[in-house]
């Protein structure tokens, strides 16, 4: 057995070949074959690859899953098909972050998720957050709420992460309108 990420639709249905399928948190649910292109129950190694498929946070929600059986992966970002499957614990907004965050610390050479900005990034009032990863990142949020997440290269080997951290937009210690830092310095 071994953990990874999946994406639903507010009421916890997904599309699946046959149809939507809908989910209730802790029961396995079983399938004969999995098959990244075909079938079996999809979720990925990476909690940022889930909104590939299920793009805007507010409206769908994301959780990590227990994964057993037969398992394949088809190279497709972290795609992952299994034969069995659990709805194990449901992720807010920060704990996402944090796992996403974390994944990419632990693999620093995988191609990273388009969500992911190699360029400084000021933000717009629509985003929920950002992650931006560099040999120096920074990033400056347009309102309260919002979280920046901020992962630094090592300058001579960009595939050796240096630091990471996340920072919620709070208004007092995290104040909109102002570039943050890896370390959550102003700049």
């Amino acid at each position: 057995m071994r953990l990874a990420y999946k994406a639903f639709n507010a009421d916890l249905t997904c599309t699946m070949g046959r149809g939507t399928f809908q989910y209730e948190p802790g029961i396995w649910y079983e399938e004969k074959e999995a098959n990244c292109a075909k079938n079996g129950f999809h979720c990925a190694s990476n909690p940022l690859d889930c909104m590939n498929y299920y793009g805007s946070w507010g409206d769908h929600q994301f959780w990590i899953v227990e994964i057993d059986g037969d398992i394949d992966e088809d190279g497709t970002d972290t795609k992952i098909s299994a034969t069995k499957i659990r709805l194990f614990r449901r992720l807010n907004l920060q704990e996402f972050l944090t796992h996403a965050i974390s994944y990419i610390y632990e693999h620093p050479a995988l191609e990273m998720n388009q969500r992911v900005k190699t360029a400084n990034t000021e933000m717009t009032d629509t985003d929920k957050f950002v992650i931006v990863r560099n040999f120096k990142p920074r990033a400056m949020a347009s309102k309260t709420g919002q979280y920046i997440g901020l992962i630094k290269e090592n300058p001579a080997n960009r595939n050796e992460i240096e630091a990471a951290g996340l920072f919620y937009v709070d208004g007092i210690s995290t104040k909109p309108n102002i570039w943050y830092d890896v370390e959550g310095r102003e700049c």
